[in-house]
């Protein structure tokens, strides 16, 4: 489907929204453009439904050109959520684009992840172990049985996550049982985030060596679920500054 400048907000940005959208910027004067573009339709059609393409004469739309800096053609662009998630200039072999195709499908423990049972769950960290969306639902549901060991170890293979290591910093603390931190985390249970950060900052400026350590990695991991628009977690990683420092 060709795509203009009056077009490209709604079979683009829009409905990659649904489904990733690939854009061929191309014109008709580029001899590696009618080579790549065969390739990507026959590629795209085996994926039907999963990845819609598009094409732009960059020739008839320059605006469009100049507003995603193309500078050489072909170039290709992938959109999901009306953002650019891929890209690639120049002709590519067909398993070139197959490859990138495939990469802007949803893998098998995406569609695990977002199922949320705690079956589904498993089988999601049983394919990524590292991936923090899957083991902290889980280690939720393991820890809300009280199954702490296997919530722990659900969580010590996720790298990266400041929420996941902050709840196993609070199974480090429980085990521990030093310091008596019953009611910070009840009130964080409750949702009471606000009372839960300030018994936890309580607590930190008194804590020891170890013990301080868990619960500035159990703060950090509140304040990355609360969200970097948070006004509590702006103000509350300031007082967190000032207590460790």
């Amino acid at each position: 489907m060709d795509v203009t400048e009056a077009t490209f907000q709604t079979a683009v940005i829009e409905r990659s929204k649904q489904l990733p959208v690939v854009v061929d910027f191309w014109a008709e004067w580029c001899g590696p453009c009618r080579q790549l573009g065969p390739v990507l339709e026959r590629e795209v059609a085996q994926r039907a439904g999963k990845i819609e393409l598009v094409k732009v004469d960059t020739d008839s739309n320059q605006q469009l050109a100049m507003a995603y800096r193309i500078q050489g053609i072909p170039a290709v662009k992938a959109f999901r959520d009306g953002v650019v998630a891929a890209e690639f200039v120049g002709a590519q072999p067909p398993q070139a684009v197959a490859s990138f195709l495939d990469s802007l499908l949803p893998s098998e423990a995406d569609g695990l992840v977002s199922a949320g049972d705690e079956q589904s769950l498993r089988r999601a960290v049983e394919l990524e172990p590292s991936r923090a969306d899957a083991a902290l639902p889980l280690a939720r549901m393991l820890l809300a049985r009280g199954e702490t060991d296997a919530a722990a170890k659900v969580l010590s293979a996720v790298a990266g996550s400041f929420a996941a290591d902050g709840l196993l910093a609070r199974l480090e603390l429980t085990a521990s049982g030093t310091p008596d931190l019953s009611d910070a985390l009840s009130a964080l249970d409750g949702g009471d985030a606000a009372r839960a950060i300030d018994l936890l900052l309580e607590a930190l400026t008194s804590a020891q060596d170890g013990a301080r350590d868990r619960i500035r990695r159990l703060v950090v991991g509140v304040l990355d679920e609360l969200g970097a628009d948070s006004e509590l977690a702006r103000a509350s990683r300031r007082r967190l500054a000032a207590a460790l420092y």
